[in-house]
């Protein structure tokens, strides 16, 4: 980190103003070598101060630069941010100038990685900043800003402060039993602490689904025979004619996607082909895309058409879905039918029609009812909401129940420790104060340039 970096932190393209950041121990002598206006390395930090970026005395634009001084700046470094006006061939001529004065391109998320290796933010506060650029839901910006804030932060810390003291209070009773005046550490009064910080774990992992629903929304497919109906179900949704609608059998044969926000949270529903033996090659791929997407999914929206007097083959297909979260639309139930749904009765069953829409309301009350999404605004939004973060708290929750079945095996109560440890280690890394290289250098990689 011994360079100084630069990068445009706007969006590229025409606009008002762009600005372009700059950081690192030479950021303000090289601004101000291209700078005409008063001595940058003279002026006091945090301050805006007025003039023109030059080249061999020609003015390139009109600017305001913005001096930030280390180590109170968000990298830590000293920081540079240049205002100018909008447009790709100004913004990228400016940055031309400083990277041939010495300054070198950010890689994408460099700044945050910075901020991140000097101890400005934990990993799980680096994380939600990309989180919060991409969040497309109000409820998805709370996640990342509360996350920012640094509560889910204060979570981890605290069960780590739990261990670090479980841990420290079995070491003195191994190092110093000769004194009297420390709480001796036995099975009847580990074990319980053990079961706190078990059960605070497990209460992480269980609410992260609500993490990973906010955060990525609700992964929803639509399934069913040909010409029941999908297409058009996923129109209604969207209220739009995204999808091709006919009466011919085999119109769907790739899937369809499209977005809609449910009480402030995502929904990605996605139309598939229609389920059913072919011999078209094309449309034979659609229907095996249908079956891998459907296994993904969160939620499986299976529709029925009313007309069909035939539901043998719906009804084996849809017990053999008895493992993942599904809701049966009964289609077309404008036309009269003899139909008997009660073998049905046992699943998620909603009776409509894409006619009048009939149905509609209750399908999508049905989702927030499944999903919790009306207890959603009454919690703190302190979730998990990554792979990485969920995956290194279920391996922490192990190493605990590892120990606690070792006790009730009757090992020594020292040999305890060694899991403490991993666990403590595991937890760390969620918050990165333990972290691997390319770990890092994966999890920045996936932010814009400039930030």
């Amino acid at each position: 980190m011994d360079t100084t970096i630069c990068a445009i932190s706007t969006a590229v393209g025409t606009g008002a103003i762009s600005i372009i950041r700059v950081s690192g121990k030479e950021a303000i002598c090289i601004v101000n070598s291209v700078f005409s206006g008063v001595n940058l390395t003279k002026v006091n930090s945090h301050t805006i101060h007025y003039g023109f970026i030059v080249e061999n005395n020609y003015k390139i634009d009109e600017v305001l630069i913005t001096i930030m001084k280390a180590p109170k700046t968000f990298t830590t470094e000293d920081t540079v941010e240049i205002n100018c006006h909008g447009g790709i061939s100004t913004t990228n001529k400016i940055l031309e100038i400083l990277l041939n004065k010495g300054c070198k391109l950010a890689e994408p998320g460099e700044f945050t990685k910075r901020a991140f290796l000097n101890s400005r933010i934990d990993l799980l506060k680096a994380e939600a900043i990309s989180d919060i650029i991409n969040s497309e839901t109000e409820k998805a910006r709370k996640l990342a800003i509360n996350q920012i804030a640094g509560k889910l932060s204060e979570k981890i810390d605290q069960i780590r402060k739990n261990l670090i003291q479980l841990q420290a209070s079995i070491e003195v009773n191994i190092d110093y039993p000769e004194y009297e005046d420390i709480e001796v550490i036995t099975y009847q009064n580990l074990m319980p602490n053990l079961n706190k910080i078990l059960f605070d774990l497990n209460e992480l992992i269980i609410e992260s689904e609500n993490g990973k629903i906010i955060k990525n929304g609700i992964n929803v497919v639509i399934i069913g025979k040909p010409n029941v109906g999908k297409s058009s179900i996923l129109n209604a949704f969207l209220e739009e004619d995204k999808a091709i609608v006919t009466n011919i059998p085999g119109t769907t044969r790739d899937i369809i996607e499209g977005k809609i926000n449910l009480n402030g949270i995502l929904l990605n529903i996605i139309d598939t082909a229609g389920l059913r033996y072919t011999t078209d090659f094309v449309e034979k791929i659609g229907v095996q895309k249908s079956i891998d997407i459907s296994e993904k999914a969160d939620l499986i929206i299976y529709v029925i058409d009313n007309t069909n007097t035939n539901l043998s083959a719906d009804i084996k297909k849809i017990n053999k879905l008895k493992n993942k979260k599904i809701i049966i639309f009964i289609n077309k139930n404008d036309i009269s039918s003899k139909n008997n749904y009660d073998e049905l009765n046992k699943y998620n069953l909603v009776m409509g029609n894409t006619v009048s829409k009939n149905g509609l309301n209750e399908l999508k009350n049905k989702i927030v009812e499944m999903f919790n999404i009306k207890y959603l605004d009454t919690k703190d939004y302190s979730y998990l909401s990554s792979a990485r973060q969920i995956s290194l708290t279920k391996k922490a929750k192990n190493v605990i129940e590892n120990a606690i079945n070792n006790l009730n095996e009757g090992i020594s109560i020292d040999m305890v420790t060694i899991d403490i440890k991993e666990c403590y280690e595991t937890l760390g890394e969620i918050i990165g104060v333990v972290y691997k290289e390319d770990l890092i250098d994966e999890l920045f990689s996936r932010f814009c340039l400039g930030k």
